[in-house]
């Protein structure tokens, strides 16, 4: 009883997950795309001037693919990714966290350079996704405005 008591002082938040059942479908393109539309808007911004209505939209573009990019690679890191994956590419929990860490300062910053690191750090944990599975990772044109790559896999 004290304990339930407790419990329902401390501040409480609703969580989402991927889905709650193990469906076995994930894949990293979605954050490659969420990262592509921040590099651009980030270059957008850059260019915008002083138009403020523009600058808004841009930055809350900017600001949604941020959430999408932490929450998509989080769905990677706790539900896909396994033990023996974390064994044999020792680098991937750390680049991951790296990776989310660097969305807060992408999102806080128009800084093409860290937006341009964000891109690179979610290609290779894509190229380690599809490694995982047995597959031949491939950057290949992604064919947007950015003129980078989509990591994808033969």
């Amino acid at each position: 009883m004290i304990l339930d008591r407790l419990l329902k002082l401390l501040p409480t938040r609703t969580i989402y997950a991927h889905c709650d059942i193990p469906c076995g479908i994930y894949d990293p393109y979605p954050a490659q795309i969420a990262v592509h539309t921040i590099v651009r808007m980030t270059k957008l911004l850059q260019e915008a001037g002083s138009d403020a209505h523009k600058i808004a939209r841009m930055t809350h573009v900017k600001e949604k693919h941020g959430g999408k990019v932490e929450e998509e690679l989080e769905t990677l890191w706790a539900d896909y990714f396994k033990e023996e994956h974390y064994k044999e590419y020792p680098e991937l929990s750390d680049l991951i966290l790296k990776t989310i860490k660097l969305t807060g300062k992408v999102r806080q910053e128009i800084n093409i350079e860290a937006a341009n690191e964000l891109l690179e750090n979610v290609q290779k944990i894509a190229e380690i996704f599809w490694k995982t599975k047995g597959m031949e990772p491939v950057r290949i044109p992604s064919g947007y405005p950015t003129e980078g790559e989509i990591v994808s896999h033969k």
